[in-house]
């Protein structure tokens, strides 16, 4: 875990061969405790851009709000886990890929490359593809089984990492080195952090500035202040719409005091939860990938059902803008959506999507 992370943002990267893989799995399929997962097979050989480095992660299992630090490892482009080795999981993880799994590619050649595998054949730790498929399983488990207990990246993240204090200054210094963040981005999330902390500081002035603070957002076009209590009664019941959307179909969000009515004072929805992170999309317009139905539980391994309507929004993703302990976690999950947070707009066949921003404004 001491190998010194070279890719940055926005480099040209081949993933090695299957074979050139298995070389650096033990017989478990992974690499410092990182599955190699079976739905990463299919990008061998092939090249994509470094979209981030994934120097420090969130765990959402294992106390979420706590940042993880976790070496030598990147994201490239839009790579997610399609879920088809662990059950059908639609929760679509950004893929962490390890440096020794990836060859770096100069500019004049970045044109796909064609995989050169060995099927079913071996590395020289004796892991083979066999081991790499048996992985997607939590030791011991039955894959025939009617209720399996899956491993992957996510649920293996805690024993990936190591703790990640956000006092530690050079994580922000690696943000930034990486090209992950922009200096400017950076100087607004720490005036905003400082000005959160006026807020909360028990001096009677938090109506004040928050009042001050979408003020000045309407101005600019910003995102209002992202933490406000739901209206909801405690012991009442929150509100239900139903939509029946589909994916593709193009919905807009709500504006945020119209979502605040739906919440109850946890900021939930018959249970899910209602993120400061969601808030920069309020009043904007998206399409939608797909409603979710079912998801592993990363803290257990078992795949968990939703009772209730989970939608999942197109280049909508967490961007840990607000979080105090994970602050700039490149791991991009989708958040989910009530529908009753939506509405439906326009045409699903139209080619055309007017969104409030590609990156929110604060």
């Amino acid at each position: 875990m001491n190998r010194k992370t070279k890719l940055r943002a926005g480099q040209w990267v081949e993933i090695r061969s299957k074979e050139e893989i298995l070389n650096t799995l033990d017989k478990r399929g992974e690499l410092e405790s990182l599955p190699f997962m079976p739905e990463m097979l299919q990008y061998c050989g092939r090249r994509f851009r470094v979209s981030k480095r994934a120097h420090k992660t969130c765990d959402p299992a294992n106390n979420g709000i706590q940042g993880r630090r976790m070496l030598g490892t990147v994201h490239l482009d839009d790579l997610r886990c399609d879920g088809q080795a662990h059950g059908g999981c639609e929760a679509g993880c950004l893929i962490f890929w390890k440096e020794a799994w990836l060859k770096s590619v100069s500019d004049d050649a970045k044109s796909p490359a064609d995989s050169h595998d060995v099927p079913g054949s071996a590395g020289s730790n004796g892991c083979n593809e066999q081991d790499v498929l048996a992985g997607a399983y939590a030791p011991g488990t039955q894959t025939d089984s009617a209720d399996p207990t899956y491993q992957c990246q996510s649920t293996r993240l805690s024993a990936a990492t190591q703790p990640l204090r956000w006092w530690d200054l050079r994580q922000y210094a690696e943000d930034y080195a990486s090209g992950n963040v922009k200096l400017s981005e950076m100087v607004a999330a720490f005036l905003f952090f400082i000005y959160h902390t006026l807020v909360g500081a028990g001096l009677g002035l938090g109506s004040a500035l928050r009042w001050a603070y979408d003020v000045f957002q309407a101005v600019r076009g910003g995102t209002p202040y992202p933490w406000r209590s739901g209206k909801i009664p405690a012991g009442k019941r929150t509100p239900v719409e139903r939509l029946d959307v589909h994916a593709g179909e193009l919905v807009k969000v709500k504006d945020y005091r119209e979502i605040l009515e739906t919440l109850d004072h946890e900021w939930k929805n018959r249970g899910m939860y209602f993120d400061a992170e969601m808030v920069p999309f309020c009043n904007g317009t998206y399409r939608v990938l797909k409603p979710v139905r079912q998801i592993l539980d990363e803290k257990t391994g078992k795949m968990m059902r939703f009772k209730n309507d989970a939608i999942i929004l197109e280049n909508v993703v967490c961007q840990a803008r607000y979080a105090t302990c994970r602050r700039f976690c490149p791991r991009a999950i989708y958040p989910y959506w009530r529908e009753i947070w939506l509405e439906r707009v326009g045409d699903p066949g139209s080619n055309t999507v007017e969104t409030k921003a590609d990156k929110p404004s604060r």
